[in-house]
């Protein structure tokens, strides 16, 4: 649900959109959008809007939007500043950068942003300008990329099944993924395919919304999943349950698979993931049995140290038991990189534009090691959009170290003056949607979005392309690439696409197989053109060759959990917001009114904390003090911060991710946020 963000301008006052219609007033002298809502017509969404962008107008024209430039003038991080005009944040901006490009080289200066603003232009435009500068760069890495590294291991590509062809499946299993929070216009479909009698099972270690509507709810110690996963594939090789002639056509290394889970019994299982026997028993007796059987999966299980081992061991649940073949049975995850296949992302990003020179490349999640620690050329300027790093990544506290140098020069381009926006030396007002064109693609569904604006941007806020064009004027650079309008850059991003069409109607729908099976002939993109139980790629990289559990270093078993025996997850929480972009708007936080600790009875006895009691989390990085909500919504050992809050909303200033482990995962380059070990004392 979170690229369901499309306007069209209205020819009249009320007119189609895309995901949604936005009522304008134009009899004054500025148009004003007045309401809006869900387009009916759309193919996905069906009218219906995600939660948070419900109030979306008050967004738009929140008094707290930034509106001007703004250049600070008080401490880092107490956010005081002063308007200037676009020209004086330009001429400062240029004049900064050229002087570190002399005294240290273009690798000193260093973009930071995500998906705040998920489209084309947004997140591939800007690339331009870095590519000239010669800047480090950004591995954007701290949701989505670990779960594609784990299921390419094992089927060769990222693309998996889309999630629309659950309404086919007979067994849905949902597996670290709370769909009615995160992806409420599946859920429907879900429902359609239970009423002809699917069975929906879901496994993760909080019992969320979405646990609370399965069939069955399966709640592991989190991070275990690979052993629970392993048996299961024990039960159905031991069982004869697995589709013998499908494995045999279109798999690698199954008597190596066989010989290996051996060893992992679902008692064995059992005592790692916290999972009765009888039921491993029981889950794999229902997958070997039901077909169509679908697992649908998204990002929250790979922050773990093992979470690119999580999806590349899960993805080769439905090779046992034959799913592909089957409309309604595979694996389902983003379908993100379907939308992928049809940009060009060359002529989106124009990496010519680097010549010879060969880019620094640094993950996102290790953003406090980057500001602090020796690099050569140390980071000496940083300029982000679309992300809230004080928020976002892990180990916030470290970052804050860093954001506070004098030396450092930070430049952010936004809506509100976030909690990194505090840091900034200078600010830039950015458009929000209904404000700027571009081109949508989605997570959740095949569709792309045409997104035009419903009104001129508020006040002097350019968007995420047109910021990048007047930096480049400002720095002298010439190159006509730099300065290509809107338009023309989406038209040479989409070479296949109609972009009229796409303009008129609204939305456009990528390639995907017409029966719905995007495997039915058995044949995958991987070396050797099966499934790959083992993976020779992987052992190139000094990883197992079979999916493997390898506990993490921060977890209940080693040395530090004498200290922090409690470990903590940091999910999404609310639906009316899910991200760090929503949750100071008034009214976002539904019933909630600030961030708070979950833990279990048990927990809170053993440590004479009572329900409502402000307590204190803490570890080696940080100490966070939050009230405690008891709830059986977490097994003994277990605690939940939500995340997203910003600093203003916690009493001491401090957010989830001040407490929260930066460790990179095996590979695919996530972070291991969940694997962070804590202790909790009243205060």
């Amino acid at each position: 649900g979170r690229r369901r963000l499309s306007a069209q301008y209205p020819a009249s006052s009320d007119a189609p959109a895309t995901h949604w219609h936005v009522t304008v007033d134009r009899s004054g002298p500025v148009p004003v959008a007045l309401q809006m809502r869900g387009n009916p017509d759309h193919p996905y969404s069906k009218g219906e809007l995600c939660p948070k962008v419900n109030k979306f107008l008050d967004r738009v024209y929140s008094d707290e939007r930034v509106l001007h430039p703004l250049r600070r003038v008080g401490p880092k991080g107490e956010g005081r500043f002063e308007q200037i005009s676009w020209d004086e944040a330009l001429a400062e901006i240029a004049s900064r950068f050229h002087e570190i490009i002399e005294r240290d080289g273009a690798e000193a200066i260093m973009p930071y942003s995500d998906a705040g603003n998920q489209s084309l232009l947004a997140m591939g435009f800007p690339e331009r300008f870095w590519n000239r500068l010669g800047a480090t760069r950004v591995q954007r890495s701290i949701c989505g990329p670990t779960v594609g590294a784990g299921v390419k291991m094992t089927i060769g590509t990222t693309k998996c099944l889309d999630p629309q062809e659950i309404r086919h499946s007979k067994l849905i299993i949902l597996w670290g993924t709370n769909t009615k929070l995160t992806n409420r216009h599946l859920w429907p479909t879900i429902e359609q395919a239970r009423a002809d009698g699917a069975k929906v099972v879901v496994l993760d270690p909080i019992r969320t919304t979405t646990a609370e509507a399965a069939d069955w709810f399966i709640q592991p110690l989190p991070g275990t999943d690979i052993a629970l996963m392993l048996a299961v594939m024990h039960v159905l090789i031991r069982d004869g349950l697995t589709d013998k002639q499908w494995v045999a056509d279109h798999t690698l290394g199954f008597d190596e698979l066989a010989l290996h889970v051996d060893e992992w019994t679902p008692e064995r299982a059992a005592a790692t993931c916290g999972v009765a026997a009888a039921d491993i028993e029981r889950l794999a007796e229902m997958y070997g049995t039901i077909r169509p059987a679908v697992i649908r999966t998204l990002i929250g299980a790979e922050h773990h140290e093992n979470g690119a081992m999580f999806f590349r061991t899960l993805a080769c649940l439905p090779a046992l038991v034959g799913a592909w073949q089957d409309r309604g049975g595979g694996l389902a995850r983003s379908v993100g990189v379907w939308s992928g296949s049809v940009v060009d992302g060359s002529a989106l990003e124009r990496p010519d534009l680097l010549g010879d020179r060969q880019p620094r490349w640094v993950n996102m999640s290790r953003l406090g090691e980057i500001l602090t620690e020796t690099a050569n050329p140390p980071i000496r300027a940083m300029m982000v959009w679309g992300c809230n790093p004080m928020v976002i990544a892990p180990n916030t506290e470290k970052i804050r170290v860093g954001m506070l140098r004098d030396d450092l020069f930070t430049v952010v381009h936004e809506q509100f003056v976030t909690d990194t926006a505090r840091y900034a030396d200078i600010v830039l007002p950015a458009t929000t949607q209904i404000e700027a064109v571009d081109v949508v693609p989605s997570w959740g569904h095949l569709w792309l979005g045409w997104n035009e604006p419903a009104i001129e941007p508020c006040g002097q806020s350019v968007s995420n392309s047109e910021v990048f064009r007047r930096l480049a004027h400002a720095m002298g650079y010439t190159e006509p690439e730099l300065f290509d309008d809107d338009i023309t850059a989406i038209r040479d991003s989409l070479p296949g696409i109609d972009v009229d069409e796409l303009r008129r109607v609204g939305w456009h729908r990528v390639p995907y197989p017409d029966d719905g099976r995007p495997y039915g002939d058995g044949v995958f993109p991987t070396a050797s053109g099966r499934v790959e139980f083992v993976s020779e790629a992987l052992v190139a990289m000094g990883q197992p060759a079979l999916p493997t559990f390898v506990p993490p270093g921060e977890g209940p078993g080693s040395l530090l959990a004498e200290r922090y025996p409690l470990q903590l997850m940091t999910p999404k929480h609310h639906t009316r917001f899910l991200n760090g972009s929503y949750s100071h708007l008034p009214g976002h936080g539904g019933r909630e009114s600030g961030p708070f600790l979950e833990l279990c009875a048990t927990d809170a006895a053993s440590r004479g904390i009572v329900d409502g009691q402000s307590v204190r989390v803490f570890n080696d990085r940080a100490s966070v003090e939050v009230p405690a909500r008891i709830s059986d919504r977490v097994r003994p050992g277990l605690v939940s911060i939500p995340w997203g809050w910003w600093s203003r909303h916690h009493p001491d200033g401090m957010v989830a991710n001040s407490l929260t482990n930066d460790t990179l995962t095996e590979w695919g380059g996530g972070a291991a946020f969940y694997d962070t070990l804590v202790e909790v004392s009243a205060r």
